[in-house]
C-alpha cells in the first residue's frame, strides 16, 4: 500500500542492472528541439556537496565515471560543494557547453528547479539522481525506495531497544531528521513514523524532541542534539538519526556524557564512520543503499538517452506538488547491524583495509569480517 502511493509499477519488478518497459515522455518543453540523441555532445553530472555524506565526494563520482567510461560516453562530473549559487552556475555552464543529458542530485529544491528549467528550455534531457526535485519536471528519476529506508530505520531502532532489555518506563525517542528542503528526508520520515507512531499511540514509547537539520549539516545536528539532551536532562533513550553523519553527531555528544552504547542510534548510508560506530557498539544500525547499482542504473539511462536508444523504466513516482508522474528506477535498501557489517565489505562498497584499520582490526575479526 505504501509503495503504491508513491510508485506505480508498469511492468515486472526492476533489477537495477536490467531495465524494461518504455516511456516516450522526455520531460522537455513543447516546441523545443531536443538536443543530442545521436551520440554527440556529452553528459553532465552535478552533485550537491562533500560534507553531508562521503558518497557525494568519493563514491558517486568514481562509480558514475567508471560506468560512462566503460560505455565510451564523454561525461563531466562537478560538485557544488554545498553552494546553491555554484550549483546553478555549474548547470548554466554545462548547458552552454553543450551537454545533451544532465543528471543532478539537487542541493535544494530551488537550485534543482532552476537547473531543470534551464535544461528543459534548452532541450536537454534530465535525470533527478537520488533526490526528486519537487515541481522540477525532470525527465526521469533514479533513486531507492526511500520510505522503505525510513521503515528499516524505525524497525531497527525498535530491535535495538528490545535488545537492550526490559524497561520500567517507556523509552523517550529523539528525532534528528534530514534537511527540510530534501524530499528524501520527508520520505524517510514518513517511513519511520509509520513504524514508530503506533508505539507512541499505545504508550510503549514516548515521543521526544523532533527537529530537522538544515542542509544535513552535522555540526548543526550536534548543536541540536546537545539542546535536546539539555532540555530533557539527558533523559533520551533512543535516537532516530536520518543518516550516519547525524548519527555520529549524536554519538559524539553521547560519548562526552558517558552515554554512548547505552542509547541506540540509527543511521543511513553505510559510511565507514557509521560502520565503525556499529562495530564499536555506539550505533545500533545503518541502512545500506547499494550505490553502485543506483549509479549504474542512472548511467545506463543517461547513456541510452545520449545515444537515442529507448529510455526504459518500469515504475513512476508522483511529484507531491505538481501531481506529475515521473518515470523512475527505484532500488531496494538493506538494514545493516553488527552481525552483517561484513555484507557491505563483500559487496565492495567499503574495503576491509579501510574499515578495519587500527583498533578496528580486532573488532572486524571478532565479527567475522574477511
Amino acid at each position: 500500500m505504501r509503495r503504491n502511493l508513491l510508485a506505480l509499477a508498469t511492468a515486472a519488478l526492476l533489477t537495477m542492472s536490467g531495465l524494461s518497459a518504455c516511456t516516450d515522455d522526455d520531460g522537455t518543453k513543447a516546441g523545443v528541439k531536443i538536443r543530442g540523441g545521436d551520440g554527440t555532445g556529452k553528459v553532465g553530472v552535478i552533485l550537491p556537496d562533500t560534507a553531508s555524506s562521503q558518497r557525494w565526494g568519493t563514491d558517486d563520482p568514481k562509480l558514475l565515471k567508471a560506468a560512462f567510461d566503460a560505455a565510451s560516453v564523454p561525461v563531466e562530473i562537478e560538485n557544488a560543494r554545498g553552494d546553491e549559487a555554484n550549483f546553478q552556475r555549474i548547470g548554466d555552464r554545462m548547458i552552454a557547453d553543450g551537454v545533451t543529458v544532465l543528471l543532478i542530485a539537487n542541493l535544494s529544491q530551488a537550485s534543482g528547479q532552476y537547473v531543470l528549467e534551464k535544461a528543459r528550455a534548452a532541450g536537454v534531457k534530465t535525470i533527478d539522481y537520488d533526490r526528486l526535485t519537487i515541481n522540477g519536471g525532470a525527465s526521469y528519476y533514479v533513486s531507492f525506495d526511500n520510505e522503505k529506508v525510513g521503515e528499516l530505520q524505525g524497525k531497527g531502532l525498535i530491535q535495538c531497544l528490545a535488545a537492550a532489555g526490559k524497561r520500567t518506563d517507556p523509552p523517550r525517542i529523539a528525532y534528528l531528521n534530514g534537511a527540510p528542503e530534501d524530499n528524501n528526508a520527508t520520505l524517510f520520515r514518513n517511513g519511520y513514523d509509520s513504524v514508530l507512531q503506533p508505539k507512541y499511540d499505545d504508550g510503549s514509547y514516548l515521543k521526544g524532541p523532533d527537529q530537522s537539520v538544515d542542509k544535513w549539516d552535522n555540526k548543526t545536528g550536534r548543536s541540536i542534539f546537545i539542546e535536546m539532551l539539555n532540555q530533557f536532562g539527558n533523559d533520551i533513550d533512543g535516537v532516530l538519526a536520518a543518516n550516519d553523519g547525524l548519527g555520529n553527531a549524536a554519538i559524539e555528544v553521547l560519548r562526552e556524557r558517558k552515554k554512548n552504547g547505552k542509547v541506540p542510534v540509527t543511521g543511513q548510508d553505510a559510511t565507514v564512520e557509521g560502520l565503525q560506530n556499529i562495530l564499536d557498539g555506539d550505533q545500533c544500525m545503518t541502512v545500506y543503499k547499494p550505490i553502485k547499482e543506483e549509479a549504474d542504473a542512472a548511467a545506463k539511462l543517461a547513456i541510452n538517452l545520449f545515444k537515442g536508444q529507448p529510455a526504459e523504466v518500469v515504475e513512476r513516482v508522483k511529484d507531491p506538488e505538481s501531481g506529475a508522474w515521473v518515470p523512475a528506477v527505484l532500488g531496494d535498501p538493506k538494514p545493516i547491524f553488527k552481525n552483517n557489517v561484513g555484507d557491505v565489505v563483500k559487496d565492495g562498497f567499503v574495503t576491509k583495509k579501510v574499515l578495519c584499520a587500527g583498533r578496528f582490526a580486532k573488532l572486524c575479526e571478532q565479527n567475522g569480517i574477511k
